[in-house]
């Protein structure tokens, strides 16, 4: 295998870590990696190796398996063997899906730090990810919720570049994560504030998407959402993705497809009942917002579309803000 970690590596991390000459806060924060897996022995030993060259330094990778039928279980326990138990653990899933499974290991009381960091089995990482993403989110208060993410370069089976995830430019909100999903939760890292936030979430709702419940939630309940322009990691395309990257013009046709078709009524009605939930730490101003998008849902259309412009919701890109008008006429949002 290539670029392993030792257990004297661990120790040297650590120290380094925890060392008050280093003068660095990056340096003394602790991040932890999620990561879960089914059946994906494929592309796993390049994601792994791409964790063990990060060039921060201070961090442990949390893996839930959800039951691989694979060799994936046998990788993760050689790497564990050569990094060290203390460098990764391994838990086993609730078999209920990815986006419960991300959640059940946020979850867990084993999995301890100042922040989280969410990962695909089946990409590589850039060396400076996690080192990005903490350098951003150190600037905040620590109980101000807070999450980092990233625009991706998207790769083939091979590894071959095909392209980037859309640039988006307008700024990240509660009014845009109402009916969009920022980024990939590959590129997302998350302080102990937006996780306490996501801990809220009831065990028995409905969760679309874990990248885009994490920017619902960070962002309607006075937190702080940065999106980095920069790729930050290689996102793989193949025919086993769950979700893919939707960078191409069929994918987004597919996508309004989909949203015409009634999902994204399904999609919001699950959203809303987590958005419920945890009402008592929104914003004034979320609570608002979500106030005019709720009433928006249920009118006519002259009213319904008042209603949804003084919510203020927004998408990133025409294209996709066109779609939105299309939907909100349609009445399916």
């Amino acid at each position: 295998m290539k670029n392993q970690l030792t257990e004297e590596d661990n120790r040297r991390d650590v120290a380094l870590a925890g060392s008050e000459s280093t003068g660095a806060d990056v340096e003394r924060a602790d991040v932890a990696i999620l990561m879960c897996t089914y059946n994906g022995e494929s592309f796993l030993r390049e994601q792994l190796d791409s964790i063990g060259r990060q060039s921060f330094r201070n961090w442990t990778l949390y893996v839930s398996d959800d039951s691989s039928a694979d060799s994936t279980r046998d990788i993760l326990n050689e790497y564990q063997h050569c990094w060290g138990r203390s460098r990764l653990r391994i838990f086993d899933g609730p078999c209920q899906g990815f986006a419960k499974n991300f959640i059940s290991l946020l979850k867990r009381p084993e999995v301890q730090a100042r922040y989280f960091a969410f990962s695909d089995q089946d990409d590589v990482w850039y060396d400076d990810k996690i080192e990005r993403g903490v350098g951003r989110l150190l600037s905040l208060p620590e109980q101000k919720p807070a999450l980092y993410c990233s625009r991706t370069r998207l790769i083939d089976e091979k590894g071959k570049p095909i392209g980037h995830s859309p640039l988006f430019s307008r700024p990240p909100s509660f009014q845009n994560a109402l009916v969009q999903s920022l980024a990939g939760a590959n590129t997302m890292l998350i302080n102990q504030a937006a996780r306490e936030v996501l801990l809220k979430v009831p065990e028995s709702a409905t969760v679309v998407a874990h990248d885009w419940l994490a920017y619902l939630l960070v962002s309607a309940c006075c937190g702080s959402a940065f999106y980095d322009p920069g790729a930050t990691l290689d996102y793989r395309q193949h025919g086993r993705n769950i979700i893919g990257a939707n960078a191409s013009y069929k994918d987004r046709f597919l996508r309004i497809r989909k949203m015409l078709s009634g999902r994204f009524v399904e999609w919001n009605d699950a959203n809303l009942e987590i958005l419920k939930a945890c009402s008592q730490l929104m914003s004034q101003e979320a609570r608002a917002t979500l106030e005019h998008f709720e009433a928006g849902r249920n009118l006519g259309l002259r009213r319904r579309l008042h209603e949804f412009y003084k919510a203020g919701i927004y998408r990133q890109t025409l294209a996709a803000n066109l779609s939105l008008i299309a939907a909100a006429c349609f009445g399916k949002i």
